[in-house]
């Protein structure tokens, strides 16, 4: 056998063991982008230790006048050296243009004159998803309560079998302002079941993926049952039995509620029933041995498994015949997805409320589609507040409270917004691709004020003395309510004496 030199095994054995070293998975640590270097007199990395050593306290020589004092000349600077500026931070703050923050390594809070470089701590990711509170435009004033949650905090509540869906929620608890409305965004896997539950509120329901079937009995001993598919929506009064499952291809679907402290810990499940009630009094009611119930769920099944539904929905309409099924205006669905939508400059926007889907009798909703540089008019509702969810795009709202009160905030897909009745706001798309946003009011119709048509309604005396706007501006003024409004797509085409639209 040659001979083969020590150093060259050593080599070898060291390539060896470096190969196996890289093929191992990285570590799953984020990188959000944050400040590193020093901070509060921490230089990291700190130097790697294998026991412990240096005191836990000071002592009373680096009290006030006894320590020697620093030199501000060579102390860790707050000075951040050549800020990056976006375009149209330098402009006038009351412009208010959107700062796209995507490109700035890092971030600053400046509009205008106003603010000045922030050195940190800071993680850049959170700025760039909410430039307009980080640098608010300086027409922002006063305090206005938080008015939107990323569905992305909420905490995810898995169901209680393998792999079959998940719900998270919005509520006053994640965002006090909301107290009129809440939100739950559930997911069920093929044929996964939300099983048999009844609610203390009214549950209006937008299917985003997928189909649902639902099923449901009436409080006069109607059954009903259909399926409904992306664009679909269902509704179902206080204390009205009902489950839901999902279809081959599963399904997520919003659901909003008309009580604002609504958990979905605090459901009425038919497992949980069963559970709570003494198997005597369960024989006596259903009139059945006691050894029919030994197989019941040892715990609440919430979101689990079950059998594939049969395509043929005719399979599973169980009637009675003294009462027969829900139908007609009565029906618990809606195929909002065949309506047309109204098509407009700059987007478009579906209408549902009570006119069209009376058992909805407080529910109305608007499905508004705003393209780049577009924007929902300025408007207010009279009767209701305002639940929004923000289902594709990204945008930004200024809300307006009297009397002198306003704030902006930015959205992206997945967003919870509430604007509170009265208060003015628009939503502007401020992102490359279309905006889908679902508008959701406790009102027996869905209506607004919008700001354009107002001022084109009302005798132009009064507004060229109030406002004092030239005529070339009241001339072009709507007369019927745009709804969606057209815009440059640049949105800081002002900054370079360009316009807004």
């Amino acid at each position: 056998m040659k001979y083969i030199p020590k150093a060259l095994l050593c080599l070898a054995a060291a390539i060896l063991i470096q190969s196996l070293v890289l093929a191992l998975p990285l570590p799953q640590i984020g990188n959000y982008g944050e400040n590193s270097g020093p901070v509060v007199g921490v230089t990291p990395p700190i130097p790697t230790v294998t026991a412990a050593s240096g005191p836990l306290r000071g002592n009373s020589s680096l009290l006030g006048d006894n320590a020697p004092r620093p030199n501000p000349a060579t102390a860790d600077s707050a000075i951040v050296p050549s800020p990056q500026l976006v375009d149209g931070q330098e402009a006038d703050g009351k412009l208010g243009l959107y700062l796209n923050f995507s490109s700035a390594n890092p971030p600053q809070p400046i509009r205008g004159d106003r603010g000045n470089t922030d050195p940190g701590p800071r993680t850049f990711a959170y700025e760039k998803l909410n430039p307009d509170r980080y640098a608010p435009p300086t027409t922002d004033k006063g305090d206005i309560p938080q008015a939107m949650w990323p569905m992305g905090l909420s905490h995810n509540r898995y169901g209680n079998d393998h792999n079959a869906g998940w719900a998270r929620q919005e509520n006053n608890e994640v965002l006090p302002v909301a107290s009129k409305m809440a939100g739950v965004d559930m997911r069920l896997a093929p044929f996964a079941y939300r099983e048999l539950h009844w609610h203390t509120a009214g549950e209006w329901a937008l299917v985003m993926k997928g189909c649902v079937r639902v099923a449901a009995l009436s409080d006069e001993g109607q059954t009903f049952i259909d399926d409904v598919c992306a664009g679909d929506v269902w509704f179902f009064p206080p204390g009205i039995p009902h489950s839901l499952q999902g279809l081959e291809s599963g399904a997520e679907f919003l659901l909003v509620f008309d009580e604002g402290d609504f958990t979905e810990e605090g459901t009425f499940l038919v497992s949980e029933l069963f559970l709570r009630n003494p198997v005597e009094v369960l024989s006596k009611d259903l009139h059945a041995p006691v050894a029919d119930f030994k197989d019941l769920p040892h715990d609440q099944l919430y979101i689990f498994n079950g059998s594939p539904a049969p395509r043929n929905i005719e399979e599973q309409n169980v009637t009675h015949s003294a009462e027969g099924v829900v139908s007609g205006n009565g029906s618990y669905t809606y195929h909002w997805s065949l309506q047309e939508p109204h098509a407009v400059p700059g987007g478009s926007v579906k209408i549902l409320d009570p006119l069209t889907f009376p058992v909805a009798k407080t529910f109305s909703a608007a499905l508004v589609v705003v393209q780049p540089g577009a924007m929902r008019e300025i408007h207010w509702h009279t009767t209701s507040d305002e639940w929004t969810f923000f289902l594709q795009g990204s945008g930004r709202i200024t809300v307006f409270s009297a009397p002198s009160s306003s704030r902006t905030f930015d959205f992206t897909a997945g967003g919870v917004g509430y604007v509170r009745q009265g208060d003015s706001h628009y939503i502007e798309n401020t992102g490359e691709e279309d905006m889908i946003l679902l508008e959701v009011l406790q009102a027996p119709k869905f209506t607004d004020v919008s700001v354009a048509q107002w001022l084109a309604l009302t005798p132009r005396q009064i507004i060229k003395d109030t406002l004092h706007l030239p005529d070339s501006l009241l001339d072009s003024l709507p007369r019927e309510k745009p709804i969606v409004v057209e815009g440059n797509r640049n949105l800081t085409a002002l900054a370079g004496n360009g316009t807004a639209f």
